[in-house]
């Protein structure tokens, strides 16, 4: 298991969790993002709008979200 980035760029951040099927839908001083569910429901998602974000700030999404973190930082890799 690969462990989460100390420093991730925001907008690597941001693509992954496009890639995994997120929307940005407000930007501010945080950024808010929903995910649209195959039964109807949504994920929603709030990140703080910082240039870098923290390894356990990118954990807390993991675990809010339901991603695995396998999931997760293959997509980071990817983007």
């Amino acid at each position: 298991m690969g462990r989460f980035p100390s420093d991730a760029p925001k907008q690597r951040v941001i693509r992954t969790l496009e890639a995994l099927g997120f929307r940005i839908v407000r930007t501010g001083n945080h950024i808010a993002m929903i995910r649209e569910n195959r039964d109807g429901s949504r994920d929603t998602l709030t990140l703080p709008n910082h240039r870098r974000l923290k390894g356990s700030t990118l954990r807390r999404i993991c675990t809010q979200t339901g991603i695995p973190r396998e999931e997760f930082l293959e997509a980071f890799i990817q983007a």
